[in-house]
């Protein structure tokens, strides 16, 4: 059974926003001069968990039909009858709940905010309906982790972590658009929004790197402001060459190593640039 709600919400997907998540939390124990929190940094993890957890588990819920008669999604729980509709549903209101009620125990500006959160996340679901921009709103979905993460323990707003979200935001957007390219015809079929269906799928392409290079200006944007060193350099070196390898690996004609550009290569992206910039924060 767990392994099925696993399976549901994509949890491996989590490595892409929990480790900007990590950076802001970071950022704001070292800019703060604060003592490591585990009570905050256990609750900002449950966060992430909870709220992607519902987005996901919405989003399986509200495309089921879509996922039913696309033959790429056909296997997924729900249209598979692994998983009830009735219980995706009830699956995203306890996750909902529980991430609401989690912001409670970190501070009261995370607590008002958690609504616009959600509203966000599961909203995103909608959006394919009427607008080819829905790439851009999973991307601010994802973008709340630094800035939400780092509120959680100054509860400020701070420049820093919004230029991490919005890297997050536009690495996001890019390679969503790059996944998207697998449904250009059933989504133009069945009249659902996408770039790909917007603007065919090489000038999709092509946005999209125009979004990672975006993404790769404002990692070097984020090192003029942090006052960071070659530990980050290094990791931002590193990030940047994913993203350029990731779109060698997909051709408008040829998208049979999509899931290795989308999954594996930005998962490991974002662990390894965690890892660096974490570094380079509590050691130099």
């Amino acid at each position: 059974m767990l392994k099925n709600y696993l399976s549901l919400i994509k949890f491996s997907h989590t490595v892409f926003a929990l480790p900007f998540a990590l950076i802001g939390f970071f950022l704001a124990i070292h800019n703060n001069q604060a003592t490591f929190n585990l009570q905050l940094f256990i609750c900002v993890l449950l966060c992430m968990v909870f709220a992607r957890s519902a987005a996901m588990a919405f989003n399986r819920y509200i495309d089921r039909g879509f996922d039913a008669k696309n033959a790429r999604t056909t296997v997924r729980e729900i249209p598979a009858g692994v998983i009830s509709p009735k219980a995706a549903l009830l699956f995203t209101i306890l996750c909902s709940a529980a991430f609401i009620t989690t912001t409670y125990f970190i501070n009261q500006l995370c607590f008002y905010l958690s609504p616009v959160a959600l509203l966000v996340i599961l909203g995103y679901s909608y959006t394919k309906r009427f607008t080819p921009l829905c790439h851009l709103v999973l991307g601010v979905g994802l973008s709340l982790a630094p800035v939400g993460a780092y509120i959680a323990l100054t509860q400020e707003f701070a420049v820093l972590p919004i230029i991490f979200g919005c890297i997050v935001l536009f690495w996001v957007s890019g390679f969503d658009i790059i996944y998207a390219m697998q449904d250009e015809d059933f989504d133009r079929k069945n009249k659902l929004n996408s770039i790909p269906v917007l603007l065919g799928g090489k000038n999709a392409l092509l946005l999209a790197k125009v979004f990672h290079i975006i993404c790769a200006l404002l990692v070097c944007v984020a090192f003029a402001l942090g006052n960071f060193s070659w530990l980050y350099q290094l990791g931002a070196l590193i990030f940047i060459a994913l993203l350029v390898y990731q779109h060698s690996l997909v051709k408008p004609t040829d998208l049979s190593k999509v899931n290795l550009a989308f999954g594996t290569t930005n998962g490991i992206a974002s662990v390894v640039f965690c890892i660096f910039v974490s570094c380079d924060i509590f050691f130099l």
